[in-house]
């Protein structure tokens, strides 16, 4: 084998090692879970922010939710912070970057919705600063996140963390939280509007 496919392989064994050990947080992957069918169920929302590949994720899982995952089923409210370029360029311009989430959900966050913070340093200082404004706001606060979890993990009243220190490792078993969610959540709605 040449070094290249050696490197390749190392690659997937070890992603495939990290989305394993996410078998070790489903008991918290259940209660989160849970929290967003309650929430759904009470005609709240759920709100996402992250930087860079956690943006991306962000999106990733509130197009799940407004759209579908798998099912038929009614679009679930779902809104991701990292998507307007206008409000953010003109909150970090005119406050700071440490102020584009959390000046979002000073007005959009409600009273029972979730907010979903993705850093996988756990440290990331806008979405400790989202999170802290959505307590106040009466909201859920749920970390997913990575290395030992951060400032975030101490913040949150529900966090998701994964042991590792490799980002490219981090994001791939966020994704394969993120798929699990959507999955059992849309099952779970998607029964209850057939009942």
């Amino acid at each position: 084998m040449t070094e290249i496919i050696d490197n390749i392989n190392n690659q997937i064994v070890e992603s495939a090692n990290t989305i394993n050990d996410v078998s070790e947080i489903s008991q918290v992957i259940e209660k989160t879970i849970n929290v967003i069918i309650k929430c759904l169920q009470n005609k709240n929302k759920i709100i996402l922010c992250g930087n860079g590949g956690s943006a991306a994720d962000s999106q990733h899982i509130a197009a799940e939710f407004i759209g579908r995952f798998n099912l038929e089923r009614e679009s679930l409210p779902a809104i991701s912070l990292t998507t307007d370029t206008s409000i953010i360029t003109s909150i970090g311009n005119d406050y700071s970057f440490d102020e584009i989430f959390s000046r979002q959900c000073e007005s959009l966050v409600l009273h029972g919705d979730i907010v979903i913070g993705i850093s996988t340093s756990g440290n990331s200082q806008n979405v400790i600063n989202a999170l802290k404004k959505s307590k106040l706001k009466g909201a859920t606060t749920i970390g997913v996140l990575g290395n030992d979890g951060g400032e975030i993990k101490k913040l949150v009243d529900i966090s998701m963390t994964i042991n590792s220190s490799k980002t490219p490792r981090i994001q791939e078993a966020h994704r394969t939280i993120f798929h699990i969610i959507c999955d059992i959540v849309e099952k779970k709605i998607a029964s209850n509007e057939k009942s």
